[in-house]
């Protein structure tokens, strides 16, 4: 990896300013209801700790639109970090400024580890303030991104700070560097895409990227709707976006010339609506007028299921059906439990949807890596600089 990495760092009594991506639900006692993002910073925490650092937090959560709300303060977050620590943790009262200063000054063997306040209750932070990103700085001596998702934005706490300290990746930011990067430029062949989700429109540029890097690309999910109306083929009253038909075109044309495959639904789960009572159909490959389709069917996961059998890499991104709703998670439970069986396959996960969809079925042990970023996973598959990770230092 070219970038710098917090082990490139001597910690020994310093002070590391660690952005993580703490940015988890709350129910309405305000309580964590998924840990997962606490969970995957504790690595880098802990390496922190055990070099003899004191570690200072920060984060954001949810769209306080730059000023203070009090349900969206970290203080949720802080607690379940303290736990999974078993450490007490200090809850900072704001995230720059004198009272910040005199809160980390109690940091100390016992209580070596800090969260600042929510970074979005200030504008500064979303606008990559540089006089915002100083004053963040000044509660650290080494920056440390660990925050994945949030790399593909300009924030002070993500970009412009790393103006003022030495700046490095933690460990989780590395993995996911390593998988999806290694897994676009330097695949294992056979390299197999699986795209899916509800929109043509989100996955271009993804597409476009991939078409001169893998052997083969299936689709499944809503996406796959656009696509074969261009064809022809006849999908009743299954969503499909109609100002994107050309694109599709552009792309079946586009993959044709670059040999790669792209293999599209034989058949699906058709429904009258969208229901998970609604009485079920296996129709194709086109579907009857009245009706639209919800998953891929049998054949199409056997189709999908034999094109894995010789892959080598696969990056999945976006499900294959409405996987939320059980009747309808067919599909994008047979792909991730043929991809959690592949043997000596690399098999990468977009953040996202893909990702909760994978966990729900408890597959995610089973994967070589699951990105933790969804928007930032798909600007990375898209070939995209991502300022988080172009601002870090260079090895």
């Amino acid at each position: 990896m070219a970038k710098k990495t917090i082990c490139d760092f001597d910690l020994k009594n310093k002070r590391v300013l660690i952005r993580v991506d703490f940015n988890v639900p709350l129910d309405k006692n305000l309580h964590v209801t998924d840990d997962n993002r606490i969970r995957a910073s504790l690595p880098t925490i802990q390496y922190a700790l055990d070099k003899g650092a004191k570690v200072v937090l920060m984060s954001h959560l949810g769209r306080p639109e730059g000023k203070p709300v009090s349900s969206m303060s970290l203080t949720p977050a802080t607690k379940r970090l303290s736990e999974l620590l078993k450490k007490d943790v200090i809850q900072c009262s704001d995230c720059v400024g004198p009272r910040v200063k005199d809160e980390l000054s109690e940091l100390d063997n016992s209580k070596p580890v800090a969260v600042l306040e929510n970074l979005r209750f200030y504008p500064d932070e979303e606008k990559n303030n540089a006089e915002f990103a100083r004053k963040l700085a000044e509660n650290g001596d080494y920056y440390v991104n660990d925050a994945f998702g949030s790399s593909h934005r300009a924030h002070a706490s993500i970009a412009a700070v790393t103006q003022y300290l030495p700046a490095a990746a933690g460990f989780l930011l590395e993995k996911e560097i390593k998988y999806l990067g290694e897994a676009i430029q330097k695949p294992k062949k056979p390299f197999v895409a699986i795209l899916g989700g509800s929109k043509v429109s989100d996955k271009i540029g993804v597409v476009e990227n991939l078409i001169a890097k893998v052997d083969k690309i299936l689709i499944g999910g809503a996406m796959a709707y656009t696509f074969l109306k261009v064809q022809g083929i006849d999908i009743g009253d299954s969503k499909y976006e109609k100002d994107k038909t050309d694109l599709a075109k552009s792309i079946l044309a586009k993959a044709k010339e670059k040999k790669v495959d792209i293999l599209l639904p034989v058949d699906h789960v058709t429904v009258q609506k969208v229901d998970e009572a609604a009485p079920i159909k296996i129709e194709g490959p086109g579907i009857s007028p009245g009706r639209l389709g919800v998953d891929i069917g049998p054949k199409t996961i056997e189709l999908f299921n034999q094109t894995l059998d010789t892959a080598k890499t696969v990056i999945w991104n976006g499900p294959m059906g409405i996987f939320e709703m059980k009747p309808f998670s067919n599909g994008s439970r047979e792909i991730a439990t043929k991809l959690a069986h592949l043997k000596d396959a690399v098999t990468v996960i977009g953040g996202g949807d893909t990702a909760a969809c994978v966990i729900s079925f408890g597959l995610d042990g089973q994967m070589t890596h699951i990105s933790t970023g969804g928007g930032a996973s798909l600007e990375y598959l898209e070939g995209k600089v991502l300022p988080g990770i172009a601002a870090l230092s260079e090895k």
